[in-house]
């Protein structure tokens, strides 16, 4: 586990303005954060440098491009070794519709968020491509009916201060 950076008011202050905004200039960034453009430049270049910020993003909107079901899949392996972990996490990297991979405590191993267009999409993919995968044991799909919330804006901790 990597050491927190320790961020003042500023950072915090760009890292949330950044979240909401990815495309806001760095002209209006220094405006909004009361800097001049080439300090707020500095600090951004900065928190990318020490990997606070990871990257940056366009949200697509799922229906307007096809993918209606989303589902949450539970799935338990054949064991817990090193080896069957890594062939695991190796084969479900190589399928696209798997946008989300977890490792987990509780009744199964990992809980995988999958994207597709439609039910018989889902159903050939669950079929033929992640429960072919020889270490997995066991699958439970849950689809999601509706989102309430799907907010990629993290929070940022005051206690993380310079």
């Amino acid at each position: 586990m990597s050491i927190p950076v320790k961020l003042d008011k500023i950072d915090r202050k760009i890292l949330e303005i950044l979240q909401a905004n990815a495309k806001i200039t760095n002209s209006q960034l220094s405006k909004e954060i009361g800097l001049s453009p080439a300090p707020t430049l500095e600090r951004v270049k900065k928190l990318e440098q020490s990997g606070v910020i990871h990257s940056y993003h366009a949200q697509l909107n799922p229906s307007k491009i096809g993918l209606g079901v989303n589902t949450f899949v539970l799935v338990s392996l054949t064991g817990h070794n090193k080896d069957i972990i890594e062939i695991f996490i190796e084969e479900i990297n190589k399928i696209d519709e798997v946008i989300e991979c977890h490792h987990i405590t509780g009744s199964g191993d990992f809980i995988l968020k999958i994207i597709t267009g439609d039910i018989a999409a889902y159903q050939q993919l669950m079929l033929e491509r992640v429960s072919a995968i020889k270490v997995v044991d066991n699958l439970q799909s849950m689809v999601i009916l509706s989102t309430f919330k799907d907010s990629k804006v993290m929070p940022v901790p005051d206690g993380i201060l310079k």
